[in-house]
């Protein structure tokens, strides 16, 4: 047949790759890692954005491949995002209170009356003035449509926002509002987060557990306090060298990584992170070290350990 494109598959690449972790409610999990090691990837699959090929996901203990339809629409109730770019993830040609209501008009049966209530109750909570419902996303700061896009997802009352990179596209005056903000939200409604940054400073801020990602696998986790103090696996001291002082008096250990990331299509063999790592032993190239418990609630997948 003319004009036909013969495809052949030549691989896989797992984006995420046995990644495991619990969200706790009321509790914030921050995830970190380079561009490219599945962080927005985990976000889809929790969104149902991208569909898992292998592994379960649980939501209040029940397996997310046997919802019917009604656990689906709760789901999608219970669990909301707000994206990195307010501008991009806010339709321009609809009025702030349209934005907001759209969920609530979606997964609920309401009446207008409702609606009109709950818009201007979301808009208090993240400061807004609910006589501005009637306006348009550009009429605003980019901070002001980043507290837009956060009611929108509280507008429903959900249990978790999976937040990814909500606010690198702000300055940092309006980054440090808005974090206080979702921490005020957290603390008096009781919303789980998922919080993916690239800032360490901004999820050592935002969260109680952390999780560090590489190329597709979850390295290190446990109480964020505790993963930022002892930093186990090679790859968190190396990410954590690199970012900057929170004081420019501070001296900080230096890790100097050599080579790139490798390729998610052909990852090395053992550790993934083995090629670049000063603590390479002669089992990391052989064996993939399997993601254990070290302490109560500390899991690190290193050979060191």
């Amino acid at each position: 047949m003319n004009g036909a494109v013969f495809q052949k598959t030549i691989g896989h690449i797992r984006a995420i790759d046995d990644v495991s972790f619990s969200l706790d409610e009321g509790k914030t999990f921050g995830l970190v890692g380079e561009s490219g090691c599945g962080k927005s990837t985990v976000a889809k699959v929790i969104l149902q954005l991208e569909k898992a090929t292998a592994g379960k996901i649980l939501f209040r203990g029940k397996d997310m491949a046997t919802f019917t339809r009604d656990d689906q629409k709760a789901y999608h109730s219970a669990v909301q995002a707000v994206f990195q770019d307010p501008t991009s993830s806010l339709n321009p040609r609809m009025r702030v209170c349209d934005i907001i209501a759209e969920p609530l008009i979606i997964n609920h049966k309401v009446t207008s009356a409702q609606v009109k209530e709950q818009v201007a109750l979301v808009l208090d909570k993240v400061g807004i003035s609910s006589q501005r419902a009637n306006c348009f996303p550009h009429e605003f700061s980019g901070g002001q449509r980043q507290r837009i896009a956060m009611a929108r997802a509280l507008t429903v009352q959900p249990n978790l926002i999976v937040m990814d990179e909500p606010i690198s596209a702000l300055d940092v005056s309006i980054q440090a509002q808005i974090m206080n903000l979702l921490r005020d939200l957290q603390e008096e409604l009781n919303i789980a987060y998922l919080f993916i940054a690239h800032d360490l400073a901004t999820v050592k801020y935002m969260s109680h557990q952390l999780g560090v990602m590489y190329l597709g696998k979850l390295l290190e986790h446990g109480p964020a306090e505790q993963v930022i103090r002892r930093r186990l696996h090679p790859y968190t001291q190396a990410l954590f060298a690199a970012a900057m002082p929170s004081h420019p008096d501070l001296i900080k250990d230096e890790v100097v990584l050599t080579g790139e990331v490798p390729s998610a299509f052909n990852p090395p063999s053992g550790c993934r992170f083995h090629p670049r790592c000063t603590r390479a032993m002669a089992v990391c190239s052989e064996t993939e070290p399997e993601l254990k418990e070290i302490d109560s609630q500390y899991n690190v997948a290193c050979h060191l350990y």
